[in-house]
């Protein structure tokens, strides 16, 4: 055998496996990934330079205080900033730690276990929709004093006027907290696939349950993506 063999049978690149440690499916999920963050840099950046332009002087209408905006919780009349979209981030952080003990459980090959723990992420993925749903609802209803836009009373919000300030600000929490709940439907509808093929021994047969963790990829990116929007939108 010539050198030259000696050399292409040792290298990376001589074919027949990847040059990473990964497999193709993880590699493009994170591809995937990284595109993603890009666009939700993009629109968490435009709510920042907007926030910016309404707290300078000249501003026409102030940006609001979210613990003015986001203080309701569920079968309580009293106001209680943001106790409901902390007790969103929880199911959501939540969820993510179930979806870890899935992927270890696939690593044991339990599963049992794989099915018991995307149970619970599933539950935490629907509960955290239907909190959002709720949440929405009360942003768009708003409350009953309402707020005086252009000598106009308005009260809710929609994509033109809100009750609580600039029209940038509803706009921009529709569309990021809506683009990100688009995200989280989407882990739940992977996830109940996940879930069925587990239970009909799809992984099992394979030998692997690898397709557990490239869907864990994608739900911890949506709790993480989830921390930066809780963050700019309800804290600052």
């Amino acid at each position: 055998m010539s050198d030259t063999a000696v050399f292409n049978a040792k290298s990376p690149w001589s074919g027949g496996k990847s040059p990473f440690a990964v497999s193709p499916g993880k590699l493009m999920m994170w591809v995937f990934l990284l595109s993603d963050a890009f666009t939700f840099s993009s629109l968490l950046t435009a709510y920042g330079c907007q926030r910016f332009l309404a707290s300078s002087d000249t501003a026409p209408m102030k940006w609001p205080d979210p613990s003015v905006v986001f203080n309701h919780f569920p079968f309580l009349h009293e106001h209680l900033p943001l106790l409901f979209v902390s007790l969103m981030t929880f199911i959501l952080i939540y969820s993510s730690v179930t979806m870890v003990l899935a992927v270890e459980a696939g690593h044991r090959m339990d599963k049992k276990s794989v099915l018991y723990y995307m149970f619970l992420t599933i539950l935490g993925g629907i509960a955290f929709l239907s909190c959002q749903a709720w949440e929405w609802t009360m942003f768009i209803g708003g409350t009953h004093e309402g707020g005086i836009i252009n000598g106009v009373q308005v009260f809710g919000a929609n994509l033109n006027v809100n009750q609580y300030g600039p029209a940038a600000f509803a706009d921009l929490f529709f569309i990021v907290t809506g683009f990100h709940g688009f995200h989280v439907l989407s882990g739940v509808v992977l996830n109940i696939i996940i879930y069925v093929n587990v239970a009909a021994g799809t992984y099992e047969r394979r030998g692997h349950y690898e397709m557990i963790e490239k869907v864990g990829l994608y739900w911890h990116f949506v709790d993480l993506v989830w921390v930066f929007v809780f963050t700019f939108f309800y804290l600052i």
